[in-house]
């Protein structure tokens, strides 16, 4: 839905079903690594700083679930497993990377907007 468009039942449950994952701390950052090209579990979990290997295998889960992350298992000996974004995911990546940018341009704009209104108090 556009701003300014009329609002339509169902539309924004629909759209808060895939932000839903897409909005996730973790979910951002793994995209955004894997826009890079294909990466093993363990190489998303020293990129990933702070994210542990439960939620980094539930987030990696919700993400081929929903089609944006490919899962490849080789039959080797101990298994290695990679991942890489889909078509979706990497249509994905061009509003992630918009919103990237934007936030990092207006970082400051919001650090200042946030101690104004704290010191309004």
């Amino acid at each position: 839905m556009k701003p300014g468009e009329d609002h339509v039942p169902g539309r924004c449950q629909q759209a808060n079903e895939v932000i839903s994952l897409v909005g996730d701390k973790w979910t951002v950052h793994i995209v955004m690594l894997l826009g890079g090209g294909t990466r093993r579990f363990m190489e998303i979990k020293r990129a990933v700083d702070g994210i542990s290997q439960k939620m980094l295998t539930a987030t990696l889960r919700g993400l081929e679930r929903d089609g944006y992350v490919r899962r490849t298992v080789f039959p080797t000996i101990p298994p290695k497993v990679e991942y890489e974004l889909t078509d979706l995911g990497r249509e994905l990546l061009v509003p992630l990377q918009a919103l990237g940018s934007w936030a990092i341009e207006n970082h400051d704009r919001v650090k200042q907007a946030r101690a104004t209104y704290d010191a309004r108090g």
